[in-house]
């Protein structure tokens, strides 16, 4: 999953699909802090925003109680963008996806806190969530804002953004569905550049050549701001589906 900063070690780094293939995990759990008002809000608020992955698509006009266009954000960390976005629309239906414990946390205390009731939260692998629970052409934007770069060479292939993702991805958006990216690290934003450039099903949406102009409405997330004061700059991507 790509926030960065996982919670519980593990060296499980695959997963089964129910086809029986195996595929790598973009994401570790270590060990990391939760306060308490993060675990509690996880207990607390989950049977009201939580959403369980099971063996059949969602079905999101139910869960939401409404047909409006869904928004699906990976590795929301701390959640502020999402929770900034889902106040901004209370017109769109936002599904979260996130594996780090105390992030899902904070952002059930954060919806809690503004009453917002058009998001629900997936605390599993964005992998699975899209292949088990995510239906084909649902999606209308798919966000994914400073995935883990996994910067040593070696683990490269646990980048989230590469060919079996968008593959994936490109199935469950719609027809002219956006695909929104952010990330401080050049050579992944380089790379992501390249394969997206190079799918059949993905098209160059940006103002400019290449990467993006930085969209008016993507909120400054942590990981944008702790890339911004180590002097990295800021890359944007937006890519629709063809």
């Amino acid at each position: 999953m790509p926030g960065r900063g996982m919670d519980t070690l593990s060296s499980v780094m695959t997963h089964t699909r129910p086809n029986g293939s195996r595929s790598i995990r973009s994401y570790i759990r270590r060990q990391g802090r939760i306060t308490r008002a993060q675990a509690r809000a996880r207990t607390e608020l989950w049977a009201q925003y939580g959403v369980e992955i099971g063996s059949e698509s969602l079905d999101v006009e139910c869960i939401f109680g409404r047909d409006a266009p869904l928004v699906v954000e990976v590795g929301f960390g701390m959640g502020h963008a999402l929770t900034a976005m889902a106040a901004r629309h209370a017109d769109w239906n936002f599904i979260g996806i996130e594996v780090y414990r105390a992030g899902v946390g904070a952002l059930l205390a954060g919806l809690h806190e503004k009453k917002l009731t058009n998001v629900r939260v997936c605390e599993a692998d964005a992998v699975e969530v899209f292949e088990r629970a995510l239906a084909p052409q649902s999606i209308s934007t798919l966000m994914i804002y400073f995935p883990d770069p996994w910067p040593k060479k070696r683990h490269h292939k646990r980048r989230l953004v590469r060919q079996s993702f968008l593959d994936l991805a490109a199935s469950r958006l719609i027809p002219g569905a956006r695909l929104l990216i952010a990330t401080d690290w050049t050579e992944y934003a380089t790379e992501m550049l390249e394969s997206l450039e190079g799918h059949p099903q993905f098209v160059n949406a940006a103002e400019t050549e290449g990467f993006a102009l930085r969209p008016v409405e993507r909120p400054t997330t942590r990981f944008e701001a702790r890339g911004l004061g180590l002097g990295h700059p800021i890359y944007d991507l937006t890519f629709e589906r063809v």
